[in-house]
């Protein structure tokens, strides 16, 4: 997924819009998942820069911060991340 939304749209959209031409890195799920397992497959996706992407989360404060890495089913592997919080604790924002 997220090969195919930095193929069909490579700058980030938010410096984009400022009208600055930033290369995007990150494949961003517009509408928080929240751990939905549906949402996070077939939720819209935006190319984002490094830098727009950590702005965009950072008003979640530093839980947010953890690892990037992902298996290679693309799901986060650091236990940490949202995604793998039991259901009844996942926050969304």
């Amino acid at each position: 997924m997220r090969e195919h939304q930095l193929r069909i749209e490579p700058l980030c959209r938010l410096c984009d819009q400022r009208g600055l031409v930033v290369p995007a890195t990150v494949a961003d799920h517009i509408v928080d998942h929240c751990g939905d397992w549906n949402q996070f497959r077939l939720g819209e996706l935006q190319s984002l820069c490094e830098e727009c992407h950590e702005r965009k989360h950072n008003r979640l404060g530093p839980a947010l911060r953890v690892s990037k890495a992902v298996d290679d089913n693309g799901l986060p592997i650091d236990p940490r991340h949202p995604f793998n919080k039991p259901r009844g604790m996942r926050s969304g924002g």
